[in-house]
């Protein structure tokens, strides 16, 4: 091969290798593709005649450039779709607002009744209703069914005055012939003031301020 020969050779290789870099976007899969040709045709015209390059080689580079052309289309549909989904799943989960969802994030008390779900202790033969405040403080012991599921939470002190406007968490202690047995954390309802999207999540905004994933929701129903 001239030099002359290997140094069209060489600038052709490297202005293909700085298209495909500048350009890696799909619009430029086009123009990079004619690059490649242009290039596989001078590296054809260039050969060692004594030594020519194997047609089976041309076909690997080609194929090669045409995997990488696939799976850059590929990739970009992906993207496209992940992109619809989530318009779709905010969509939807914007419905949501306005009813009450139930998880286990802290409930807000503004005097209303607090509905509250609990998992029963099937040997427990006692239970009590521990409610923490916002710090964490446990502010109130309530005897409750060690069997009920459904409990309901008013919010009123042993002098029958209400608590004060926040955050509370909520756990049921069991104990069986006056023993303790264990504490489990209780679900609550809140209702869904605002639904954001967070990159590929969704955030519901509930009623106080707390934030959860839409995926920790265990349950949707009418706002009480």
């Amino acid at each position: 091969m001239t030099e002359i020969s290997q140094s069209m050779a060489a600038t052709t290789t490297t202005a293909a290798a700085q298209s495909v870099t500048e350009k890696p976007s799909a619009n430029a899969l086009s123009s990079d593709f004619e690059t490649f040709l242009k290039m596989l045709t001078v590296q054809m015209q260039n050969q060692d005649p004594m030594n020519p390059i194997e047609s089976t080689d041309y076909a690997v580079q080609l194929a090669t450039f045409s995997s990488v052309e696939q799976q850059v289309q590929t990739n970009d549909l992906i993207s496209a779709l992940s992109n619809q989904l989530g318009v779709i799943g905010m969509s939807q989960t914007a419905g949501w607002v306005g009813m009450d969802v139930k998880s286990d994030a802290p409930s807000y008390f503004d005097g209303e009744p607090v509905s509250l779900s609990a998992t029963p202790n099937t040997t427990a033969d006692a239970a009590y209703l521990l409610v923490r405040n916002a710090a964490g403080t446990e502010v109130q012991r309530v005897s409750v069914d060690p069997k009920e599921t459904d409990i309901s939470w008013n919010g009123m002190d042993k002098d029958g005055y209400p608590f004060p406007t926040g955050k509370y968490s909520f756990a049921i202690e069991g104990h069986a012939k006056g023993a303790f047995l264990s504490t489990a954390s209780v679900n609550s309802y809140s209702e869904v003031i605002e639904a954001r999207r967070d990159g590929g999540d969704i955030t519901l905004i509930l009623n106080g301020g707390a934030e959860i994933s839409a995926e920790d929701v265990q349950s949707l129903r009418e706002a009480s």
